[in-house]
């Protein structure tokens, strides 16, 4: 605090600068934060950015929301009932329906998603003839890619439900499956069975993208700063030592146990799908042009977005890159 000191009628007084003062009893800046799904491993970096006092420390008081299955993230953020949502490749999509929003940060460098087959698929390869089980936003994300990268043919895709006894009593079925999750329930009642990465196959996009709205960013770019090196810092705390997040975790979604949670976070170390990729050099949260128009092509050549969409609209860099310091 600068002091400054004045002498007047014999006495020394005292004056603290008005405006560092103020800087000392400043509210935190406020953020909702709106997850795409119940509390789990893969929002453990914000977690425990909130249950180390990492938000604090860094002047933010995020309220994280927790969405689920009939949470729309986009309508959220678009009536600003959220500042900054979990999303996926649709961000661009979403700027070829002219939405003012703008991807921040991509935690996951490598989309966890994937597939698991049975024993008697070796390869991604070996997925022609399968029954495939693919949700609904698989239709419009990673099923063009592998539909295309392996000629595979569209009558194969089934509608998936989450739920798992379909795959499991179906020897010639496939379904879609999270690295960290589902994968963990398969082994236990299959061990033989196999899981695939799309990432590992190439599949460019990434995973768990932070988007926020133009207007954010406009109105407050030091806070999306700080949030954004404050959950980076989170999240590489989380890789870390885990215990603090996933107290808060099973806390919001009594469903979730120790089980699942370290097996979700050795998926993400072995996998490298936090610190693996550009965030080996760039920093966490990284992301690239180059992986951005990769996720473009893609996604004009399967005829999920049209060519003349500005691509390089969806996202900015400007906070990743002070992320990574």
């Amino acid at each position: 605090m600068k002091i400054q000191h004045y002498v007047g009628k014999g006495r020394l007084t005292v004056i603290a600068s008005a405006l560092l003062f103020s800087s000392f009893t400043q509210a935190a800046d406020k953020l909702v934060l709106q997850t795409t799904w119940y509390a789990q491993a893969e929002q453990g970096g914000y977690y425990q950015a909130l249950a180390q006092g990492i938000y604090k420390k860094y002047s933010l008081d995020v309220d994280i929301k927790i969405g689920g299955p009939q949470v729309n993230n986009m309508t959220l953020l678009l009536s600003k009932r959220a500042d900054i949502i979990n999303y996926d490749l649709q961000v661009l999509k979403g700027i070829e329906s002219n939405f003012p929003i703008k991807a921040i940060a991509a935690p996951f460098q490598f989309d966890p998603q994937g597939i698991l087959t049975h024993s008697d698929v070796k390869s991604l390869a070996d997925l022609k003839g399968k029954t495939i089980l693919v949700s609904t936003s698989g239709q419009a994300s990673w099923w063009p890619w592998l539909k295309g990268k392996y000629h595979l043919n569209a009558a194969q895709a089934r509608p998936y439900t989450f739920n798992m006894q379909p795959f499991l009593a179906g020897k010639n079925v496939a379904q879609q499956a999270y690295a960290t999750s589902e994968v963990l329930q398969a082994k236990k009642a299959e061990p033989s069975s196999n899981f695939f990465l799309f990432a590992d196959a190439g599949y460019p996009a990434y995973g768990g993208i932070l988007v926020t709205r133009n207007d954010v960013i406009q109105a407050k770019p030091d806070v999306l700063r700080r949030f954004v090196q404050a959950s980076m810092e989170g999240w590489k705390n989380y890789l870390a030592d885990p215990k603090l997040g996933n107290a808060v975790i099973k806390k919001e979604n009594p469903n979730m146990n120790d089980e699942l949670l370290a097996f979700a976070v050795d998926q993400m170390r072995k996998r490298n799908l936090i610190d693996g990729g550009d965030a080996k050099k760039m920093g966490v949260g990284v992301m690239t042009d180059a992986r951005w128009k990769a996720t473009r092509d893609f996604m004009v050549s399967a005829g999920l977005l049209n060519a003349k969409t500005n691509w390089k609209s969806a996202y900015t860099t400007q906070f990743v890159n002070t992320a990574k310091k």
